[in-house]
């Protein structure tokens, strides 16, 4: 119970630096352009190609070094080994701590070996350096799941479909959490 309560106290404190950060970062003309686009998408396969724009804009951390580290880890994550992943997504958050993808990979690599506290804190962290992460959110939304936390889940499900309405495994989780518990506005 001490450690949910740590935890809660870990996500509280990110979501208040979520809010308070200035809208200017992580922002540039390209990303602005897709985020505009986005929001106005007609329909879900249109905004699944722009949201993998979107994505290949937030990988570049403009060293190919640093693009090689964040490579490994997904590829270790995605081979199930969260260990080496964690290993090459710290490295990369200790060489680039201004690169919020990498913070975001490892916050996944975390959230995949069971470490809540750690992706949440790394989540907080890719939301300070971009407040319109919205797999960040979506992730944090699925911490709160998992915590059985529908409530906080719900708001940060929210969150990330009001930066991008078209995410369908988040418009299910609402879809399904919103049923859990009743329909009732939280």
């Amino acid at each position: 119970m001490k450690a949910r309560g740590l935890l809660h106290n870990l996500v509280v404190a990110s979501l208040a630096t979520f809010f308070s950060v200035q809208a200017g970062l992580a922002q540039t003309p390209a990303l602005d352009d897709l985020f505009g686009q986005l929001a106005a998408a007609p329909d879900a396969r249109a905004a699944a190609r722009i949201e993998r724009q979107i994505w290949d804009e937030w990988s570049k951390s403009g060293s190919a070094a640093m693009d090689l580290l964040l490579q490994r880890g997904r590829e270790a994550l995605g081979a199930g080994d969260t260990t080496q992943a964690i290993e090459h997504l710290t490295a990369l958050t200790d060489h680039a701590p201004d690169f919020a993808e990498g913070w975001n990979a490892r916050a996944a690599a975390y959230f995949q070996a069971g470490e809540y506290g750690p992706s949440v804190a790394d989540i907080a962290r890719t939301l300070a350096l971009n407040p319109r992460h919205f797999g960040a959110l979506a992730g944090l939304g699925a911490i709160y799941e998992q915590l059985d936390r529908p409530e906080q889940a719900l708001r940060a499900y929210r969150a990330a479909l009001a930066i991008h309405p078209w995410l369908q495994g988040v418009l299910d989780a609402v879809e399904r959490l919103e049923t859990e518990t009743g329909g009732q506005t939280l």
